[in-house]
């Protein structure tokens, strides 16, 4: 008789591994965004037009969301084909190469136009990363996890890309710090070349993770779909569209991260680059603990509720946050930077991944959520180039720029709002039309 997977400890093996993984797979990504924001204009942009510089920088960080929705077709079927364990091992490998030559390109100064041209494809390389990384991260630990604590397990892959967000800025905090002549010659280059130890450190991880039963047993039983993306979308399109919507809601986490740094530490306001680092930090340190504790809530009362005071809450703490760098108040700045992106963002960041797992049966989850989402992202990448925009010439329409953010929360609310609820639901009857509820264990007495 087989050992179920939960008793050996398959399920917190599966979290950690999602959990490490995300985590240095997101620190590559997300340097890039300090980067962009802070140092990009002025090292592969010509600094003589700074708003366009800065403008076009931003639209660097946003190709990568571009790429997303082709990588996801891709790595998606192939994940449902092969299962999920090779695509995380290959997304790791793929991201760390391509972070650590965006560390080694020659500058505007160095080969002209073909500086950016290289950036613009070694961040296409990331995108397409990105687009199989928590997708595949998600199906893992969905489908490793006890039935009734799949909002718990899954929510440690978005942790994951908190811890990677934090250690991202934490390393930039130094590099920030350094003068102006030595951060552009190669100070910015140090954070891109630590990622060959991410790549190593997370392969070794994820390589001695076994595949999940539900995939096993998918397998065994009734095959593999030889085109999951037909079924996905003959069977399931209508759950495609809500992951679609409910993926914009990533649209505060690239305005928080990208815009609203560059927006800070501009003339107009005055910030300093440290401090705002130190802003995301904080927050994602706060976000750390707050997105499991979000989700083990969603595991009690269900994830349609606490997804939805995520996007709601969203809409109104990004406004907040947004005023308080205007009135250039730093403390405020940092408690409403807090509270925005570290608490109420992280219901909806944190149910996300057991939300939208729960959407889709086992033999088209990884195509359902990686095309869903990152068609969603896609969007979200290039709200930060939209925001610029929005902001006017002079970079300041902040309102402009939270009514903005404000309007990308509605459709996560349809899609919240529409959407089934899941919790309940056995692993094995998810994405069925007549889903059994699955029992709450029962606490035994002496």
């Amino acid at each position: 008789m087989s050992v179920p997977a939960e008793a050996v400890g398959q399920p917190k093996k599966a979290a950690t591994a999602a959990w490490i993984g995300s985590a240095l797979e997101y620190y590559d990504f997300f340097i890039y965004g300090s980067a962009a924001a802070l140092i990009f204009p002025k090292v592969f942009f010509d600094e003589s037009d700074p708003a366009t510089a800065t403008l076009l920088s931003l639209a660097t960080f946003g190709v990568a969301y571009a790429a997303r929705p082709v990588g996801a077709l891709f790595l998606g079927h192939v994940g449902d084909r092969v299962g999920r364990k090779k695509i995380m091992v290959f997304t790791l490998i793929l991201m760390g190469l391509s972070t650590f030559l965006i560390g080694c390109l020659p500058t505007r100064h160095q080969v002209g136009t073909l500086a950016p041209v290289l950036l613009v494809l070694c961040r296409v390389l990331q995108g397409i990363s990105a687009a199989g990384e928590q997708a595949s991260a998600n199906s893992m630990s969905l489908e490793h996890a006890p039935a009734h604590r799949r909002g718990f397990f899954t929510s440690f892959t978005l942790s994951g890309t908190q811890g990677g967000q934090l250690l991202a800025t934490l390393v930039f905090l130094p590099v920030a710090a350094l003068p102006e002549d030595q951060l552009l010659s190669w100070g910015w280059r140090v954070p891109f070349w630590l990622s060959v130890a991410v790549a190593v450190v997370g392969f070794v991880i994820r390589r001695k993770l076994d595949e999940t039963p539900a995939f096993e047993q998918q397998a065994a039983s009734e095959g593999v779909p030889k085109l999951p993306l037909v079924v996905l979308l003959r069977e399931h399109w209508a759950d495609v569209l809500r992951v679609i919507g409910g993926a914009l809601i990533a649209s505060v986490s690239t305005i928080f991260t990208v815009w609203a740094l560059a927006y800070a530490t501009s003339d107009a306001v005055g910030m300093s680059r440290s401090s705002m680092l130190w802003v995301g930090a904080l927050a994602n340190l706060v976000a750390l603990a707050a997105i499991p504790l979000w989700a083990t809530l969603s595991d009690r009362i269900g994830r349609r509720p606490v997804f939805l005071i995520g996007a709601a809450g969203s809409a109104v703490t990004m406004f907040l946050y947004l005023w308080a760098i205007s009135t250039g108040n730093y403390p405020l700045t940092l408690l409403l930077g807090i509270v925005a992106f570290g608490v109420v963002y992280s219901a909806a960041n944190g149910v996300w991944p057991s939300f939208y797992g729960e959407m889709f049966p086992t033999r088209v989850r990884l195509s359902g959520m990686a095309i869903g989402t990152q068609i969603g992202f896609a969007v979200a990448g290039f709200a930060v180039t939209f925001a610029a925009q929005i902001a006017g010439p002079d970079g300041t329409d902040w309102s402009s720029v939270a009514l903005f953010t404000a309007a990308l929360c509605v459709p996560p609310l349809i899609a919240a709002l529409t959407a089934r609820e899941t919790h309940k639901v056995p692993t094995e009857d998810l994405g069925s039309r007549t889903p059994r509820e699955v029992p709450r264990p029962q606490k035994v007495t002496a």
